[in-house]
């Protein structure tokens, strides 16, 4: 058998494409060079990797099960062509929005001023995206905000994040010493999207407690939560990272509970076939994440 890397390539983006058509045109081949591939690929296999459906190419079980070990090869093969320059390969990571705007930003900072030659993208979006981008190997990592219980992925917990309740300086709510359990339940409520990370934590760890709450408002992101708070429509809770500067400023009050301190875990999740290349292990480094601990789980101990 002489499975060759192009082979595996041509085969890895026209999954990912859905057509050899669309795959030619990426690879700048010509169509008829991407079907005999692919082709010649199913014939040393053995095995027919897409259904053909009409003109489409669906993946079966046995492109599922290749494309992970082809996405490795294919990792480590770009690790050996660029071992002796100072770029080892791009990073594509995905964060959940608190992560990726008010947690990574300094992180990014650090890796660049020691890699400046690696490419680097950051997507940014709600738990449940993010996870579903890992799961389908569209980002090689990601950073999410709730725990993960996708039966494909790893999950390792990384950091601890405050919660805060908060309101306008005006709300009357922000009057009083303690917040007592019937305001809180009573109060109009602002909240994230159902499928964000701080959405699920709060059902779990704070709705919970408050029978009959209900949001008046759900917003997509965390500034314009801030913005609705701080206009008066309701009260909210979010990560004491992402309204630092408006405590401080004095724009937003915290509220004190009869809850205490609202703490949630960071995750890092990542597949359980992903290839960790030198640089996701360079960049684990920034994020103070302990990789002993990757290697162990990585190596079955």
């Amino acid at each position: 058998m002489h499975v060759t890397l192009r082979q595996l390539s041509i085969f890895v983006e026209v999954l990912k494409s859905g057509s050899t058509t669309q795959a030619s045109s990426v690879l700048a081949l010509s169509q008829s060079a991407v079907s005999a591939s692919l082709s010649d690929l199913e014939e040393q296999l053995k095995v027919a990797l897409f259904d053909r459906v009409g003109k489409r190419l669906v993946v079966n079980e046995n492109g599922r099960l290749l494309y992970p070990k082809a996405l490795a090869l294919l990792e480590r093969a770009t690790e050996i062509e660029q071992l002796f320059n100072h770029s080892n390969g791009a990073l594509r990571i995905a964060a959940s929005t608190t992560i990726g705007n008010y947690i990574l930003p300094e992180t990014l900072a650090l890796y660049r001023k020691d890699f400046p030659q690696t490419p680097l993208e950051l997507t940014v979006g709600n738990s449940r995206e993010i996870i579903q981008s890992v799961a389908d190997f569209r980002v090689d990592m990601g950073f999410i905000e709730g725990p993960c219980h996708h039966p494909d992925l790893i999950t390792h917990p990384w950091l601890s994040d405050e919660l805060v309740v908060f309101a306008s300086p005006e709300n009357p709510l922000a009057k009083v010493d303690t917040v007592s359990l019937d305001a809180l339940i009573a109060a109009p409520w602002i909240l994230r999207e159902a499928g964000s990370g701080t959405r699920e934590v709060l059902e779990h760890s704070l709705m919970q407690h408050l029978p009959g709450a209900q949001p008046i408002l759900e917003l997509g992101n965390s500034e314009a939560i801030k913005h609705a708070v701080r206009h008066g429509i309701g009260i909210s809770c979010l990560s004491r990272r992402v309204v630092a500067e408006q405590l401080s400023s004095g724009s937003l009050v915290e509220l004190t509970t009869p809850f205490g301190t609202l703490e949630r875990t960071l995750f890092l999740i990542y597949h359980r076939q992903k290839h960790l290349s030198a640089s996701l292990l360079r960049f684990l480094t920034c994020c103070q994440f302990p990789i002993d601990a990757i290697k162990r789980c990585r190596d079955g101990l």
